[in-house]
């Protein structure tokens, strides 16, 4: 199944992202963890279409735990941060019985790691992981515990981290006592850790950082539920798109503890001016350089940089490109091929991969999206960009992260036609 995009003839239009789906995941598994169900009141107070799979898949997963009738089944589809969010906080539930099931490529992706952190700290106390070929993955145990404390490598990724802490805020809420994460490694992608410290603090909880281990603790002061922001993962196309069309962004909040919150820096940083006027966000002027960026600190943005970096005066560099690999697909492999269909050209030097834009850019564009929704959204906004065409495969994955993505750059004058039901 494929989609066409067409978007030879823009216009500026009014863009609006979903929630962000890495805040409202942490609100979520708070709101399981604490027994605070207003944590979860986004989830109907959001506007139609504005909530990802993914956001949906783990809310379903921690439904199912918090119902208690095992033994049960969670599929987590292709969802790497709801499968290891929900790992954590099913192996500390109480007489637990549940297999999970995922797509092939989250059963490829690396998680043991997080497998030998949770059966290294509550395995002694009866938790027992049935591992399938990949799936399923059955978790069985009291949710007893021992000593409170979890160990983890990070170097893979920070999830796993976040998954351990949000975690201990649960054992730390149910116990009465304070819960440490040990970190035996340096962690990738250290802002989405910070991410989560920050809304474990907001929701009422301590948390003391010393050295390599982070302490969590129950407070009983009384804390105002932290709002969901505007999803800066997917606020990255539609700020790029802006900028091509004279659009305006909404729900752009700067302040927010992001680390894809960088786009702005990187638009700015080539030479853009981007300001927020009368609620809205517009992206102006004439780039005068290459970017330099880092996958180490936003990861997600790396595609969405790839494709700005084919319209810009000259060679970009993206760093510490190797976490790239064992995303939901080989995305460093996706950046290669984004830049091969503009005609631009790629060179690997250590773990940096520097990109040259084409003199004379190639605007029917046809890209394999590998069911991955962050390359399908890139390669649309390449198409955007060049004010050419792209045929994706699989356009649908868009709903992972940003369900109503064709429906608002429609609104910028792209126009979408596919054999597979979109919302557009």
């Amino acid at each position: 199944m494929s989609a066409n995009v067409d978007a030879r003839k823009l216009h500026g239009g009014s863009l609006a992202p979903p929630l962000s789906k890495s805040d409202a995941q942490r609100s979520l598994a708070l709101a399981h963890a604490l027994g605070r169900p207003e944590l979860r009141s986004f989830m109907t107070e959001a506007r139609p279409h504005a909530l990802s799979e993914d956001v949906h898949v783990l809310a379903h997963a921690l439904e199912t735990l918090r119902e208690g009738r095992f033994p049960a089944d969670i599929d987590c589809k292709d969802g790497g941060a709801p499968f290891r969010l929900a790992l954590t906080q099913a192996a500390i539930t109480k007489d637990v019985d549940v297999s999970f099931h995922g797509g092939a490529r989250l059963g490829e992706r690396p998680h043991a790691s997080l497998f030998a952190a949770i059966e290294d700290a509550l395995g002694p106390a009866g938790l027992t992981f049935e591992l399938g070929s990949p799936w399923p993955i059955r978790v069985r145990g009291e949710g007893r515990t021992s000593e409170p404390r979890f160990r983890v490598s990070g170097k893979e990724s920070s999830q796993y981290a976040s998954s351990l802490l949000l975690g201990a805020a649960c054992l730390a809420f149910r116990e009465r006592r304070t819960w440490t994460v040990e970190l035996t490694s340096e962690v990738a992608s250290r802002g989405y850790l910070a991410m989560t410290i920050d809304w474990m603090g907001r929701a009422g909880l301590v948390v003391e950082e010393r050295a390599h281990e982070i302490h969590v603790s129950y407070s009983e002061s009384a804390r105002p539920s932290p709002k969901v922001p505007g999803d800066w993962s997917s606020l990255g196309y539609l700020l790029v798109a802006a900028w091509k069309t004279g659009s305006v962004v909404e729900n752009v909040d700067e302040s927010a503890d992001h680390p894809d919150r960088t786009i702005i820096e990187n638009l700015r940083a080539v030479g853009l001016t981007v300001e927020t006027v009368n609620g809205g966000t517009r992206v102006t002027g004439v780039p005068k350089k290459g970017l330099v960026a880092t996958a180490e600190e936003c990861p997600d943005a790396i595609l969405t940089l790839a494709a700005l970096a084919m319209v810009l005066p000259a060679p970009s560099r993206f760093d510490d490109v190797a976490i790239l690999r064992v995303k939901e697909s080989d995305r460093l492999a996706g950046v290669e091929a984004l830049v091969a269909a503009a005609g631009g050209t790629t060179k690997h030097e250590g773990d940096s991969l520097v990109v040259t834009p084409p003199s004379a850019p190639r605007k029917t564009l046809v890209v394999d999206t590998q069911r991955d929704h962050r390359m399908a959204m890139a390669a649309t906004t390449l198409a955007l960009l060049l004010e050419g065409s792209v045929e994706l495969s699989q356009a649908k994955c868009v709903e992972k992260s940003f369900p109503d993505f064709f429906a608002q750059i429609r609104k910028a004058g792209v126009t979408v036609t596919s054999d597979e039901p979109l919302i557009v």
